[in-house]
């Protein structure tokens, strides 16, 4: 074990920072992280003992106890349960012989749930030792199945049970015409640094992740920090269900990706950048590698790129299974080494982010675009989309379509324009933005994206009439419980308590004052979180309460009313008759 350590520090060149690093390779080694490595961590890194067993505990890929040696996880996203998961997973577990949640008797095999492996558009599909498996049906999981029986290495497993496919299906401005290795760092150069930012501003470019902000403006802001380390970061840690477009943009198109990176590198001046990859990309983290490598080759990183005086390069961080990591802070957090908690701010990265250093960090899809900007100009993206909302917006569609996939659109385009490209019919409703988004009915289809309108960060669930609405928004509030990060008490015990109270009128146990009190607690969870998990975390219950109101009626249990009741207006009696502060009450006794 010693031995095999001081490799796997001398790698990560014994830096703290490194620390997720390190616990993976020992995860990977181990099946977990064995006590005498953590002893031997805190004396190299001369890092306390706790804020090793911090990270460990705080992270679901990583162990204090023994897995299998073939960990197989199985993904509990609502799309894989349409397709059948539960069933399957149950078929698993018999065929394995081993319960979910455990590990077999032998040590060969342990299996249990994952949130979301971000495949979401050839589910259903788990992870074998962080692979991903796609497109499991019963055959497969035979396969599977006999293959850990016999012990077989995974390097010879057949191929096809990790295919991962790209699925685009409409490329528009961004995925048309890819452009040729090194082009826009040239253009770059050629028009100037200053002007290029200029170009950005001009082509009212706005962070794809969700929030929109304005990418010329933050890389202002960063730029015009004092200090003597600025650093680039990407941001490809989309955890949220629905969403896998940044997967398909680092398989086909990563060269553009860290094209756009190194123009971030050039008007911030930075020398150090980081893609910082969702830990279930694992399948595509070595051809990344070799591409960063190529790159190095043929003068695109490293030292004074195309001769222009830059020294720039990445390194790529994988994450262990936190959705709260694609926080921007929270994901700076986890690239120093410790728990995924978000900060609070200000300061924001622009002016202490990396090691306290100024930070841009952007989404995958932002610096793709950037890259295409700097050859084809501002005016030629802010050509495309509405007034409000320049250039494209690339969508992860999944759910009932016959067409699950990619697919690239002009801001402006109607929600019915896509369901049609897709090939959605009978449709109940959509989640846009994933389970902290946005829950649209049929009757909203007419509108468009935009971030004047349906903002989102790309993911849409298309759900048909034979959905359960209930169901789906039980599973998407347990998601939100599960990956609360517990720093803050209104989403660490809030989200538990609306997973509860849901729970209970699912289960035929709620009246309608059970339905004031959830609307109370989404309203306080939602309003006193600490970061974004928190503040989205009710959005679920919240969209589909004002929209179905009488789906939620259905549910409660048998009680006399008056004539002429119906839910809005008993929610409307009962919340004059009850005191607004219970819900904060019952929280803190919770606390206590």
């Amino acid at each position: 074990m010693k031995t095999f350590i001081q490799k796997v520090l001398t790698d990560a060149d014994y830096q703290p920072a490194r620390l997720l690093t390190i616990l993976r390779a020992l995860q990977a080694e181990y099946q977990h992280i064995p006590i005498d490595a953590i002893d031997i961590l805190a004396d190299a890194l001369n890092i306390p003992r706790t804020q090793i067993i911090a990270v460990v505990e705080f992270y679901s890929f990583l162990h204090l106890t023994p897995q299998g040696r073939y960990d197989i996880l199985i993904s509990d996203s609502i799309t894989d349960r349409m397709q059948g998961k539960e069933n399957l997973l149950g078929y698993l577990s018999s065929a394995l012989k081993v319960k979910a949640g455990q590990v077999r008797d032998d040590g060969l095999v342990s299996l249990n749930n994952t949130s979301c492996t971000g495949m979401c558009d050839q589910g259903p599909a788990g992870l074998v030792n962080g692979h991903a498996l796609t497109k499991l049906d019963r055959p497969r999981i035979d396969e599977i199945a006999a293959l850990v029986e016999q012990q077989k290495p995974l390097g010879e497993w057949p191929p096809h049970l990790f295919a991962v496919d790209d699925n685009i299906y409409k490329a528009g401005l961004l995925l048309n015409g890819p452009i040729e290795n090194g082009a826009a760092i040239q253009a770059t150069y050629t028009r100037g640094i200053n002007n290029t930012l200029e170009e950005l501003d001009r082509a009212g470019l706005r962070g794809r992740g969700g929030a929109g902000f304005k990418t010329a403006m933050k890389w202002r802001f960063c730029a015009e920090e004092p200090s003597e380390q600025h650093f680039v970061v990407c941001n490809a840690d989309e955890g949220e269900p629905g969403t896998f477009k940044d997967r398909v943009l680092l398989n086909s198109h990563a060269e553009q990706v860290f094209e756009g990176m190194t123009i971030a590198a050039a008007i911030i001046g930075a020398n150090q950048g980081f893609l910082y990859l969702r830990g279930e990309y694992l399948h595509i983290f070595d051809k990344l590698q070799a591409i960063l490598q190529q790159r190095r080759n043929a003068g695109l990183l490293g030292a004074n790129i195309l001769g222009q005086g830059l020294d720039f390069d990445i390194e790529i961080r994988l994450g262990a299974g936190a959705y709260i990591c694609g926080e921007e802070s929270a994901l700076i957090e986890s690239m120093e080494g410790k728990p995924g908690i978000p900060r609070n701010r200000p300061p924001y990265p622009v002016t202490s982010g990396y090691l306290n250093q100024p930070t841009v960090v952007n989404n995958v899809e932002t610096f793709l675009a950037v890259a295409k900007i700097a050859i084809e100009g501002g005016d030629w993206f802010a050509s495309f989309g509405t007034e409000k909302s320049a250039g494209s917006k690339i969508l992860s569609i999944c759910g009932d379509c016959s067409r699950p996939g990619i697919y690239e659109y002009p801001f402006g385009v109607s929600i019915e324009q896509i369901l049609a490209d897709c090939g959605a019919s009978n449709v109940l409703g959509i989640q846009v933005g994933g389970p902290s988004g946005t829950f649209i009915s049929n009757q909203e289809f007419n509108r468009q994206l935009a971030f004047e309108d349906l903002a989102t960060g790309g993911s849409f669930i298309i759900f048909n009439n034979s959905r359960n609405i209930l169901e789906i928004v039980q599973n998407f509030t347990h998601f939100f419980a599960h990956e609360s990060c517990g720093f803050c008490t209104p989403c660490r015990v809030g989200t538990a308590l609306l997973k509860k109270q849901l729970d209970k009128i699912i289960e035929g146990h709620g009246s309608a004052g059970d339905v004031v009190e959830l609307e109370s607690l989404c309203q306080l969870v939602k309003s006193n979180s600490h970061c974004g998990l928190g503040q989205t975390a009710a959005n679920p219950i919240l969209s589909t309460l004002q929209r179905y109101p009488d789906v939620y009626e259905k549910q409660l249990k048998s009680i006399s009313y008056e004539p002429g009741f119906d839910l809005d207006g008993s929610l409307e009696i009962a919340r004059r008759m009850a005191h607004r502060d219970d819900a904060a009450a019952h929280l803190s006794q919770v606390e206590d």
